[in-house]
């Protein structure tokens, strides 16, 4: 083991009862970048796409299709998609109404998403509308982009407690999720969007899915690190057979619309416990890191990232 710690390399040492692979869900240049203070330019983000598909990463949020007063981090999202047309990567999109659904189209995006809010506090915040309103919406795009043929995700905020509100109850975010399924979504993520969860509420979320007859394999987590939990409700999620797990390079993002939400669970700390655990996820942790430390220069800010840190700091001692 020495020898691995020497090389940067996490200590390689698989569970029982873990799945073998799993897909990472990069989020870094959707909902990552909408609540950097710093916004970039189209190219850079397409740039930016184009690093992360480089290193492996086989699912990639390009944009979102949202009015740019309310979010300018995602302004000229069709030029982002422009630049893209010969990328081998799924690039979804965010599309909270039938508005933006049109517009994602005429970008020629071929995958999209929407957002739901397990709370009614949140749901007026972030969407403007009530949560009754806002499901009328989501609906309407999910059965217009299916209908199109187009694969589509469901996300829902606020699932483990919410700054307003309090603590949310397991079964408001399961009542959600078995709605956007038979209206034809893949899957839904589950958004733990102030990062107040723990990995025995994640199991309790989990099960209350279980219990209307969701399946766990239509089911992504979504965790945020503002109280350092992230990895463990991972942890959590893949002892419950969660296969999908969302991050961002660098850990960028939050909220901007969510009091004392911080960063997204960091690519880079996700793949070091994938890897130490042996399981497959198709991404190179190095390529990764040095994007992450490409686009923290970007962004004039430093990376988030334990595990990008460390690894810069290895390489300063060798």
């Amino acid at each position: 083991m020495t020898g691995a710690l020497e090389l940067g390399l996490p200590m390689r040492r698989p569970r029982a009862g873990l799945p073998e692979r799993v897909t990472v869900w990069e989020v870094g240049p959707r909902d990552g970048l909408q609540a950097e203070p710093t916004a970039l330019e189209p190219a850079v983000r397409a740039e930016l796409i184009r690093r992360l598909a480089a290193a492996g990463a086989s699912v990639i949020e390009a944009g979102s299709f949202v009015r740019a007063d309310r979010v300018p981090q995602m302004a000229r999202s069709a030029e982002v998609l422009a630049a893209l047309g010969d990328l081998d990567a799924r690039l979804p999109v965010l599309t909270p109404n039938p508005r933006g659904l049109q517009d994602a189209i005429d970008a020629g995006a071929r995958e999209v998403a929407v957002f739901l809010s397990a709370t009614e506090t949140f749901s007026r915040a972030n969407l403007g509308a009530s949560m009754a309103d806002a499901e009328a919406a989501a609906e309407e795009v999910v059965r217009t982009a299916v209908d199109r043929g187009m694969r589509v995700r469901g996300y829902v905020s606020m699932v483990f407690g919410d700054p307003w509100e309090g603590a949310v109850e397991p079964d408001a975010s399961a009542r959600l999720s078995e709605r956007m399924l038979a209206w034809g979504v893949a899957e839904v993520s589950l958004g733990d969007t102030i990062g107040v969860a723990t990995p025995g509420a994640v199991a309790d979320v989990i099960a209350a899915h279980a219990a209307r007859g969701v399946p766990v394999d239509r089911l992504a987590l979504h965790m945020h690190d503002t109280y350092g939990q992230a990895l463990a409700n991972v942890y959590a999620g893949l002892e419950a057979g969660v296969r999908i797990f969302d991050s961002a390079v660098a850990g960028t993002g939050g909220c901007p619309f969510a009091r004392s939400a911080t960063g997204n669970l960091a690519t880079e700390d996700l793949l070091w416990m994938l890897d130490g655990l042996g399981i497959e996820h198709g991404m190179d942790l190095s390529a990764i890191a040095g994007t992450g430390d490409w686009l923290s220069a970007e962004l004039g800010r430093a990376t988030t990232s334990r595990v990008a840190r460390a690894l810069a700091g290895g390489k300063e001692a060798r």
